[in-house]
């Protein structure tokens, strides 16, 4: 690309006879940087020159104005006013016989409109003397702006916001089986009590119930700490098994899953049943079984209280004679093809948890958006409102996806995936001050975060946070950033990396070729790109990346 270095052979504008002089523009105009950067959306330019000598009138006046054009449009920035010596208005004084310096700044925001335009800058000067005003053309100074920053968008995908409803849940069933001292048989009185004989219920249901199954059983047994180690493990083991036969004979089928435990002695039960009791002195038992550790020790120091003994044997022991069953029943809901009939026939008889259900797995756009209106119209669900962004988000309906997201903050305004997805409609938009809010609050988010504010960085020119929050992501904006650092090595091992390449990974794949000069891969990525999405080719044909090569037969015919 030209260096933007405008030495200016300008014919002098010769003024009224009463100024004597003349004014000419500034002379070897350059402007920093170069080439021009749009970077966060802002291209800031410092114009610098000079007027020479005997070349500025005393009584003259020269107003310069940078205007930013392109198309049929243009955007004037602020004008800086030079003046002579002996002029009547304020300036910045310029001497005749020594002349002085041009400078001035200018800062111009990108907007749509803009896209696929040739962007150029220009000075546009005004000289004026007494009363007549003299106008001169403008000035060309910076014949293209880089606008390579600004490809970076919100490539990350919105996140679901999932229902609570499960295909297959689970009910959990408990019962116990007290047993007689020194004894592990089933009494009938037992088996027929009302924890066991709800317990028992549950497996008939199971049973009968083509959509219920056992299948868990966890059956421990429990002694006693009274008597010895020996009789104590026979015991707890015995009364487990008796109770597993039991209930394996209650259970249908052979896809159960049993699980087995035993305690001999159990000092952890008895700890916790003194504790919640009344008994008389309880508080002493408890400082002797946190005094004593032995086994052996805790039992004969308990027995030496002998009234407090009487207690214990009466109220407490006979409930860790024991066995316990924890019973897990599988029960299957309806089908993705049973919700969805109900939810086509009469949605009124779903939850909010399954109509959520019933709209995610929907076969068509269509018919999900009309069930999340369902949710939305019934429930006022945030989860409704998120995921109807999402769907309008994909369908490239970013005022609607923004509307949606808006609701769901409304109802959920801490929620990290709704503030996530609002985030890369704010990216869209090009609204980084919203998004950077929104995305403040995404922590904890389903989606791809760095990525999102990898993609803020880069849009507020802050590429050194950008590089540090894609790390070693594979993304068409990573090697973006990475092409705006001149890191080209690294670029190109990330555009060869990425799993989905679309028209965007090969047009910065044909930036990349032309910045390492490498004609070839210029035009043949280029063409990829434009093959793919023809917007490219209006762009290409603008883009100062490829200004080198506009005249060559082979671009022009990519882009024409």
């Amino acid at each position: 690309m030209k260096k933007s270095l405008f030495l200016l052979s300008l014919a002098a504008v010769v003024l009224m006879t009463s100024c004597s002089k003349i004014v000419e523009k500034p002379q070897e105009i350059k402007v920093n940087p170069d080439p021009l950067t749009f970077v966060g959306g802002v291209m800031n330019a410092d114009i610098t020159g000079t007027f020479p000598p005997k070349k500025f009138a005393r009584k003259g006046q020269l107003e310069i104005t940078p205007v930013l054009k392109y198309g049929d449009k243009e955007i004037v920035g602020e004008p800086e006013m030079y003046v002579g010596e002996k002029a009547k208005v304020n300036g910045i004084p310029v001497s005749y016989k020594k002349g002085g310096k041009y400078t001035q700044k200018c800062a111009f925001r990108y907007t749509p409109d803009m896209e696929g335009k040739e962007l150029k800058l220009y000075l546009r000067c005004n000289a004026k003397c007494g009363k007549k005003v003299y106008d001169i053309p403008d000035v060309l100074v910076a014949d293209g702006i880089n606008t390579t920053a600004l490809l970076a968008d919100a490539e990350d995908v919105p996140v679901l916001t999932p229902s609570a409803y499960q295909t297959v849940t689970t009910e959990l069933s408990e019962a116990d089986i007290h047993f007689i001292v020194a004894q592990a048989n089933l009494r009938d009185s037992e088996l027929k009590n009302e924890s066991m004989t709800a317990l028992q219920n549950t497996i008939k249901e199971a049973n009968k119930d083509s959509k219920k199954s056992i299948s868990r059983v966890e059956i421990s047994g429990y002694a006693s700490p009274e008597g010895g180690q020996d009789i104590n493990e026979r015991l707890a083991v015995n009364r487990q098994a008796n109770t597993e036969k039991f209930i394996k004979g209650k259970v249908s089928g052979n896809q159960t899953k049993y699980i087995s435990a035993t305690t001999a002695e159990d000092w952890e039960g008895f700890q916790a049943a003194v504790q919640n009791s009344d008994i008389q002195d309880k508080e002493l038992v408890l400082r002797v079984l946190e005094m004593y550790q032995d086994p052996e020790e805790r039992e004969t120091q308990i027995r030496n209280l002998s009234q407090v003994y009487s207690d214990l044997a009466r109220d407490i022991l006979p409930q860790l004679r024991r066995s316990r069953i924890l019973v897990t029943t599988s029960v299957v809901g309806m089908s993705d093809e049973e919700i969805l009939k109900v939810a086509r026939e009469d949605a009124t008889q779903l939850d909010v948890e399954q109509l959520l259900y019933a709209a995610s797995v929907a076969p068509t756009k269509e018919e999900q958006v009309a069930l999340y209106k369902k949710v939305a119209e019934r429930f006022n669900d945030y989860r409704a409102y998120n995921n109807l962004g999402k769907l309008a988000y994909e369908s490239n309906d970013i005022d609607a996806a923004e509307k949606y997201y808006a609701k769901a903050l409304a109802l959920a305004p801490n929620n990290a995936d709704v503030n996530f997805n609002a985030g890369l409609v704010d990216l869209a938009n090009g609204d980084v001050q919203n998004a950077e809010k929104h995305l403040g609050k995404a922590a904890g988010t389903k989606g791809d975060l760095d990525g999102a504010l990898g993609t803020l960085y880069t849009m507020k020119g802050d590429y050194n946070k950008a590089k540090t929050a894609y790390g070693t992501a594979h993304s068409n904006n990573a090697a973006l950033q990475q092409i705006i650092n001149q890191d080209y090595a690294a670029a190109r091992q990330t555009l060869a990396a990425i799993e989905e390449p679309n028209a965007k990974t090969d047009y910065l794949k044909a930036v990349l070729a032309a910045r390492t000069n490498d004609r070839e891969s210029v035009y043949s990525n280029l063409q990829s790109a434009v093959a793919k999405d023809k917007e490219y080719k209006t762009r290409a044909a603008v883009d100062v990346e490829f200004a080198k090569y506009k005249e060559d037969t082979k671009f022009q015919a990519i882009v024409k």
